[in-house]
């Protein structure tokens, strides 16, 4: 029952890529966590009512629940012919490829805008643009590194659950900086914001994220606490080099000059 938490946490993710694009954006301050807040609407919604319609069509939940993480195409299996299956497995294929060049195109983009602030290691080959104005040293960084870590973790469910964990651990690290902040050094709020909630639904998220990554590093999935110390050792280690340093100079400047509301 526990587990069955992870589901939400995997399917409602991916809401940050508004604000990857806010430079670009005409009235960022308001667009984009508008945008954040339909997204994960949509997303809570049309994921809610998927599930349901696979749990209800169960035609037996024990048999079912022998199924494992073979459960969603056994339901097909056994409600549908093998055309339309094949149809909607075929589109769910496509539409998890769409997402996965959406996460290159995420990371990639991530990459190069700290290595144009000199904020990670080769940052001089990360930044660079190719003839085709697209920063493909950042792009052939993230497919390798994509690749190596599915070689590492050959468990489909760990790695979902690693990028998981990861995505909402930066989801929740503004939130928990910005609540130690907030009637401080932070003192005025942009246009779009929770007024007096905004303490108590922080402190709701700072503690679903502390709950989802105990969830996650459970069995079968105990690998991911490997993982999250690993990538946690190396992150403090870099923040202790220039490259944090620098990054850390040009995030400061960015702010008091209001680079981050142009457009």
């Amino acid at each position: 029952f526990v587990l069955g938490f992870l589901l939400p946490a995997y399917t409602i993710t991916g809401f940050d890529a508004s604000a990857h694009t806010s430079e670009e954006t005409i009235g960022a301050s308001i667009h984009v966590p508008r945008g954040i807040v339909r997204s994960v609407l949509v997303s809570g919604i049309a994921g809610w009512i998927m599930l349901c319609a696979i749990v209800v069509t169960m035609p037996d939940a024990t048999e079912a629940a022998k199924q494992g993480a073979n459960v969603f195409y056994w339901t097909l299996q056994q409600n549908l012919s093998n055309s339309i299956s094949a149809v909607l497995l075929a589109s769910i294929a496509i539409a998890q490829y769409i997402c996965g060049l959406a996460t290159v195109t995420s990371a990639s983009r991530m990459i190069y805008a700290f290595a144009r602030d000199g904020g990670v290691p080769a940052s001089s080959w990360l930044r660079s643009v190719g003839i085709y104005q697209t920063p493909g040293p950042a792009i052939i960084a993230v497919a390798a590194l994509a690749i190596v870590f599915t070689l590492y973790t050959p468990v489909y469910s760990t790695i979902t659950l690693v990028c998981a964990i990861f995505l909402y651990i930066s989801y929740v690290i503004p939130i928990g900086l910005g609540l130690v902040a907030h009637g401080r050094t932070w003192k005025d709020m942009g246009p779009w914001n929770l007024g007096s909630w905004f303490k108590p639904l922080a402190c709701v998220a700072i503690l679903g994220c502390t709950v989802l990554v105990v969830i996650g590093m459970a069995p079968p999935n105990e690998r991911a606490v490997y993982i999250l110390l690993a990538t946690t050792a190396v992150l403090v280690i870099i923040a202790q080099t220039p490259y944090g340093r620098i990054n850390l100079k040009s995030v400061i400047m960015d702010e008091r000059f209001g680079k981050n509301e142009q457009g």
